[in-house]
């Protein structure tokens, strides 16, 4: 059965419980990477996490409390997950909303209320469930041949073997060396003893020795590379049916994901459909990552425009325990993920009129650079928040390319650190490559020191601490950065509270190392304050500005030697 037929589209279309009079319609689509949820979707988002509350149709750990709250002593064991609403005109003009989850809930992807996935992988007439059991198969097959103990058996005794050889190879070349050395002292004393047809038997046997010993270690190595290789051919017998095994399940499952890629077909508002396969095929990962097409944004979208629904405006949110990696927080509303959702809402927009990508307008055009201080040297500017250290893609107004403009005269200048775009404040640039040599080296050796101001949503509970998150970039999400034990960069924060304000922590930060977006992730991720800073679109809630501010630098001066300090006042 077709995931349609299970639901009408009636059924799924929500009506809101409030009286929406009162607000007014977004003037164009949400640019779903960047945005301010509008109120509708605040409302629709409030009273869909209503119905997770009250709901009893499906049960699902979300590491929950009786009263939907994050409870710290279930979270382990639990899952959160990403849901979505959509604002939509129906075909008769009424106002409301469709939901969507991404992925699968209660290991069902088709539930009351929320939008069927684009393709039903888990449809019990669908070819995914037989194909899937053959490649399950396989993995049985290699598990009961990989357990076979002959195989461990014949590995071991092959490496013990080589290790045999080994030391037995070192010990004829030390042979080797020892004789070498004697034969050489004895040559020398040959020459000086003995002449004639004497001397040239002498150096003959001598000679002859040598290729000996030479000869030795060629039958050494053939005789044991004799046992090993016989070992190989015994193991190879046995490893055989494996690889052919993975090779057959490898083969099934490069069919299966590309059968898979052109089932999932897209929608957009022109009425045109393309499969994930084609939508990636001309991006630089032509391959679609794995749960492309299951998030809840495409979901919407394609089911709004399948049934002739007018999408108006969009949100996504977080419901339950935050997981491991990435920055998720209860409730907490969310932009769509770029690795998986820009390709395919790239396409499923087109047709619509869109918000302008916020990052691509360069919010600090009419936004003085200050110069705080300048000598031969170096020069010290006060960068406001929204403008880029360096030139964009995009946008080529920067910090960099403003002193440029400034110091004509000068024939080079060196970029020693950033600041995120919405990040204000200390920004140093060395005017020569003496000077240059000198800063980068106290970077390196973190000589120089850097203080932050920065407020988060909600009271901090100590007045000071340290944070230990190594991190790495999403390579699903860029720019993104996740917490990562096994593969991240270590990185350190040090915090101390400045004072409570209306609810918020203002902080002092001190990063020991620079990660991409370390104090931010150190902020809002929930093994670190677990508060978000104020303004922040990608970890948290976007307002007017970051509120995140570089307030001292301190570093030696690169000629002098002598210690210098700067601070700048934030304004918040």
């Amino acid at each position: 059965m077709h995931p349609d037929a299970l639901f009408t589209p009636d059924e799924l279309f929500t009506r809101f419980n409030a009286t929406i009079d009162q607000f007014e319609l977004p003037s164009a689509f949400t640019f779903p990477f960047y945005y301010q949820p509008h109120p509708l979707c605040v409302l629709a988002a409030t009273e869909l996490q209503q119905h997770l509350a009250t709901q009893i149709d499906w049960q699902h750990d979300f590491g929950l409390s009786d009263d939907f709250e994050l409870d710290n002593d279930k979270a382990s064991a639990g899952m959160g997950k990403m849901f979505g609403v959509l604002l939509v005109r129906s075909p008769s003009g009424e106002l409301g909303y469709f939901s969507a989850f991404s992925g699968k809930i209660a290991e069902q992807n088709i539930l009351p209320n929320f939008v069927p996935p684009v393709f039903d992988m888990l449809a019990e007439a669908c070819f995914f469930q037989t194909e899937l059991e053959a490649i399950t198969a396989l993995n049985a097959q290699v598990t009961a041949l990989s357990a076979n103990p002959q195989i461990s058996h014949l590995s071991g005794k092959v490496a013990q073997y080589q290790a045999d050889y080994k030391a037995l190879e070192q010990q004829q070349r030390q042979t080797m060396i020892e004789g070498r050395a004697e034969r050489k002292q004895q040559r020398q004393d040959a020459e000086q003893k003995l002449n004639g047809e004497a001397l040239k038997s002498a150096l003959d046997a001598l000679a002859k020795q040598s290729v000996a010993e030479k000869n030795d270690l060629k039958y050494l190595k053939m005789a044991w590379d004799k046992k090993i290789d016989a070992l190989h051919s015994e193991l190879t017998a046995l490893t055989a049916a494996i690889d052919h095994a993975k090779q057959q399940r490898k083969t099934l499952s490069n069919a299966l994901q590309n059968k898979l890629f052109e089932q999932y077909c897209f929608l957009n508002a022109n009425g045109e459909e393309k499969s994930l396969k084609t939508i990636f095929a001309p991006t630089t990962s032509p391959t679609p990552p794995a749960g492309a097409g299951e998030c809840a944004a495409p979901k919407l979208l394609h089911y709004a425009y399948k049934h002739g629904y007018t999408p108006l405006a969009m949100a996504e949110f977080w419901w339950g325990v935050s997981p491991k990696s990435e920055v998720r927080q209860h409730k907490k509303f969310y932009p769509s993920c770029h690795g998986k959702c820009n390709p395919i809402l790239g396409h499923m927009l087109e047709g619509l009129t869109v918000d302008s990508n916020p990052l691509e307008t360069n919010w600090a055009q009419d936004k003085a650079l200050e110069v705080v201080y300048q000598d031969d040297a170096i020069i010290v500017v006060n960068k406001p928040s929204g403008l880029l250290s360096v030139p964009g893609k995009t946008i080529k107004d920067s910090a960099y390319t403003r002193v440029i403009a400034m110091l004509p005269e000068v024939k080079e200048i060196f970029v020693l650190h950033r600041l995120d775009m919405a990040t204000s404040g200390l920004l140093v640039f060395a005017l020569t490559r003496r000077a240059n040599k000198s800063l980068q080296k106290q970077f390196i050796t973190r000589g120089i020191e850097k203080r932050y101001i920065a407020m988060v949503e909600g009271v901090v509970e100590q007045t000071q601490g340290e944070i230990n998150l190594p991190m790495r970039g999403d390579p699903d999400d860029r720019p993104r950065q996740l917490v990562c034990f096994e593969h991240g960069k270590p990185a350190t924060t040090y915090w101390q509270l400045i004072c409570i304000e209306k609810g918020r922590s203002k902080l002092h930060m001190y990063p020991k190392t620079g990660r991409t977006h370390q104090l931010r992730v150190h902020c809002a991720h929930h093994m670190g304050l677990n508060m978000a800073m104020v303004g922040d679109g990608l970890y948290g809630d976007r307002d007017a500005r970051l509120h995140l501010h570089a307030e001292q630098l301190a570093f030696d001066h690169p000629y002098t030697h002598q210690r210098m300090t700067f601070s700048v006042d934030c304004d918040f």
